[in-house]
């Protein structure tokens, strides 16, 4: 596992190297300039050069990305402009808030996904299968910009249940967890059904039912515990996956994370900020798909990581 786990790291570097670059390039080809926003279009061009200067704008883009590499090796992300703060601050100060949101939403999925996926393989064809697999579906295809602004007019505002924004108690939690945690439930659905319907076909499960087992026992010790063992790599697909997903859910509801912080750096052109929040997003991605891979290979140690001493 050693030698495997060595590939998989050296992977990292290149990986962020190429993430580092892309959106390097693409915050720097977005239109409108910083200095524009930050002193207004009627500013003089004396202040204006002095500004650039001082940001480091006036240099070439090639001169700028070379910096940007330098201090990305030495762990530096650079310095907001907006506000002259750290970005590895900034991303320090809201990195909680989104991992918060996003592990809550994964337990509101598991906990709709789970039962629903047995009951539905449970009663394969039947009325419970028909209406769990709709069910899914709906949660698949509902988006979140939608779905988020419903939840807020029905348990805020209609019924004053919930609070409509921000991050403060429990409370603050549920409308966003359940928005951006909804269409990976109805994912997960289909996914645990499928997994369960395979496992049932195994012949060590025919053999546990001509033992005489019930079925409720049958299910539980043998289906279940097998069919889980694949979707733990789905379940890192969609933890990593609900990072990103969570910029939208993140601006509907005022949630102060890595999402709404990277969608005002987007609208004050704030380079570093964007840069540092993608690029901590998406070494998170590969980091938790990294321990995904290795849960799996402890689960099931039948799984070969093609070392050459195996």
């Amino acid at each position: 596992m050693l030698p495997y786990l060595s590939r998989r790291l050296a992977v990292l570097v290149p990986t962020v190297l190429g993430v580092a670059t892309v959106v390097f390039l693409l915050t720097h080809a977005m239109p409108g300039d910083p200095v524009d926003i930050m002193l207004g279009e009627y500013a003089q061009a004396a202040d204006r050069e002095a500004l650039s200067r001082r940001l480091g704008l006036d240099r070439p883009v090639s001169e700028q990305y070379l910096s940007f590499l330098s201090g990305l090796a030495r762990g530096d992300l650079g310095r907001s402009i907006q506000g002259d703060q750290p970005v590895a601050e900034l991303v320090t100060l809201h990195a909680p808030a989104t991992a918060e949101l996003a592990l809550a939403a994964l337990l509101i999925a598991i906990t709709i996904a789970l039962p629903l996926g047995l009951l539905s393989a449970w009663n394969a064809g039947g009325a419970v299968d028909r209406l769990s697999l709709a069910g899914s579906m709906l949660g698949v295809a509902v988006p979140n910009f939608w779905l988020g602004p419903m939840l807020v007019l029905l348990f805020s505002i209609h019924l004053g249940w919930l609070p409509v924004s921000g991050r403060g108690g429990a409370a603050h939690l549920v409308l966003p967890a359940l928005t951006l945690g909804t269409a990976m439930a109805g994912l997960l659905v289909r996914m645990t059904r499928s997994s369960l319907l395979e496992v049932m076909g195994e012949d060590y499960v025919r053999t546990a039912r001509a033992k005489g087992l019930g079925e409720r026992m049958v299910m539980l010790r043998h289906v279940l515990a097998n069919a889980l063992t694949p979707l733990l790599s789905v379940l890192g697909l969609q933890l990593g996956g609900l990072l990103a997903g969570a910029v939208i859910t993140e601006t509907i509801f005022a949630w102060p994370g890595l999402g709404r912080l990277m969608v005002q750096a987007i609208y004050s052109r704030d380079y570093p900020v964007v840069q540092g929040c993608v690029l901590v997003i998406a070494v998170t991605y590969v980091l938790v798909n990294l321990l995904t891979d290795l849960a799996y290979a402890w689960a099931n140690p039948r799984v070969n990581f093609g070392d050459d001493d195996d």
